[in-house]
Formats: C-alpha cells, sequence, structure tokens
C-alpha cells in the first residue's frame, strides 16, 4: 500500500485511526482465558469489532514477545487474519527494531518477508546503516521513531546542539537522504502538541504515526491542527481506550462504540483541516 493508496482508504472511511493491538493476558476478559488461545480471541473481537471505523492496526510485539512461542504463534495468526479478513488493512509491527549489519537484516527478513506486515517501527539511534536494511523492501514502509509521547522524549529528543538545532530535527533532517516519504513514517507522540508545525517544517509530506491519544493525554484537534497535509498525513493510534473500554462479555461492543466515536471525530477533523 502505497501513499496514495492509504490515503484513498482515509477518505473512503472518514477515519485515519490505527488501533494498537498492545493485548495484554492480564487484562483481558476472564471469560476468555478458557480459550486455547485467549489473546488470539480477543485481538479477533477487537478486529471485528473495530475494523469498519479503522484503516491500520498495530500489534505491540513486546506483549506477543513476553509469551514466548505461543506468543509468536498469536502474533504471526493475527497477523494473518487481519490479512485475510481486512486485506485493506494497514498492520504496522511496534518492535522499535534498529541495529546493524547481518542483525538488522534479519530484523527485516523476519518482519518483512515471514510475518507479512507492511510497516515496522524502527529506532534511528545507531545511524544510517541501522535503518538501509529495513529500506530494502521498498514495499513496505519504515516507521522511525522521531518524537515521542514519553516524558523521557526530552532528555535527548528536544536536547539542541551548538547550531539550536534539536536533535528530533535532526533526525528527520538527516533520515530524509535515506528514502523517500512514500517509504518512510515518522513517530511523533500526541502529546507533543504545537511541536507538530516544527516536524512538518521539516517533513511537509510524511506520514506520521501518532500514539499518546487518549490514556496519555494527547489532543486530537491539536495533531490535526499542526500535524495534517493535503493527504491526511496521519495515522492516529488509540490503544488502551479501545482495548479495554469494558471487562465484561460485552468488551468487543464497548471498543466497537469507542472506534466510532474515534472514527466520528476524524471526520470532523479531515473536513475542518484538510486542504487548508
Amino acid at each position: 500500500m502505497n501513499k496514495q493508496q492509504l490515503f484513498q482508504h482515509i477518505q473512503k472511511k472518514q477515519s485515519f485511526l490505527c488501533v494498537g493491538l498492545d493485548s495484554d493476558l492480564k487484562k483481558i476478559p476472564d471469560h476468555l482465558l478458557e480459550n486455547d488461545d485467549p489473546l488470539y480471541a480477543f485481538n479477533k473481537a477487537i478486529i471485528d469489532a473495530t475494523a469498519p471505523y479503522c484503516v491500520a492496526y498495530k500489534p505491540n510485539v513486546a506483549f506477543y514477545e513476553a509469551l514466548g512461542d505461543k506468543g509468536w504463534m498469536t502474533f504471526e495468526k493475527t497477523v494473518a487474519y487481519i490479512r485475510q479478513r481486512y486485506p485493506d488493512q494497514f498492520i504496522i509491527a511496534d518492535a522499535k527494531r534498529g541495529d546493524i549489519g547481518n542483525t538488522g537484516e534479519m530484523y527485516a527478513r523476519f518482519y518483512f518477508n515471514d510475518m507479512k506486515v507492511d510497516a515496522v517501527t524502527v529506532s534511528p539511534y545507531m545511524g544510517e546503516d541501522s535503518v538501509k536494511p529495513f529500506l530494502l523492501y521498498p514495499q513496505h514502509h519504515v516507521v522511525l521513531l522521531a518524537l515521542t509521547s514519553n516524558k523521557g522524549a526530552q532528555d535527548f529528543q528536544l536536547t539542541e546542539d551548538c547550531n539550536g538545532e534539536r536533535l528530533f530535527e535532526k533526525v528527520l533532517r538527516i533520515s530524509q537522504t535515506w528514502a523517500s516519504d512514500e517509504q518512510m513514517m515518522y513517530v511523533v507522540g500526541a502529546t507533543q502538541g504545537h511541536l507538530f508545525e516544527d516536524v512538518r517544517k521539516i517533513v511537509p509530506h510524511h506520514f506520521l504515526l501518532v500514539p499518546g491519544i487518549g490514556a496519555q493525554g494527547g489532543s486530537l484537534e491539536e495533531v490535526c491542527k499542526y500535524g495534517m497535509n493535503s493527504l491526511c498525513g496521519l495515522l492516529v493510534n488509540s490503544s488502551r481506550a479501545i482495548l479495554y473500554a469494558d471487562s465484561s462479555e460485552d468488551f468487543a461492543d464497548a471498543a466497537h462504540d469507542e472506534a466510532k466515536k474515534l472514527q466520528l471525530q476524524m471526520a470532523d477533523m479531515l473536513t475542518k483541516y484538510l486542504n487548508k
């Protein structure tokens, strides 16, 4: 799926919602624990409930790695289910990989060839040669960490060099020489608010993956005001607010309602800010 196809999907659904599958075995409804693979049963129900209102899914790899072999099987089955049932959905493996040489090549091969996801989140800290292995797959996307939503982002990302350039700005500027906006996206946290304006001065055409709406306190209005471009250019992620909207047997209905509520808000944002 290229940028234009993703935008067409956004226009069709009037949504730029990405549902984060940060599925925690300790938080899912108790009745699901009777299943052979309770996390997969939970994911399937969430996916079926939210698919009409989102354009992307982002399984967080850590929640599956923590369960060992069975967790990896659940991750693989979840991706395969989305692929088969909802082939128009964009799938991001939130893995935050980033290593040089053969290690990076193995990560890229695993996620793109074996798991068949569309995109992987990658850390740029080790530089170009830690990102390049992922760029060898031109039909897939690298989502580079740039300006994250966590409190510790200020420890490094907002520090300035002697010329007044902040580290996240340097990441955005230099990484554009590695790949075009057709293949590279960036993570920018919703809690950064007006800093989206600074981000867009450097990367006006790239898609941004935006965590931090809801539980972390990010403002959808601010994200859209400062971050939306002519192709929308945003994938706004919501995880906990959707996944754990209810802990009863009606959890899927609650997830459906939460996703629909966000989709309606996003439709308003598209009307308000697209092409303005």
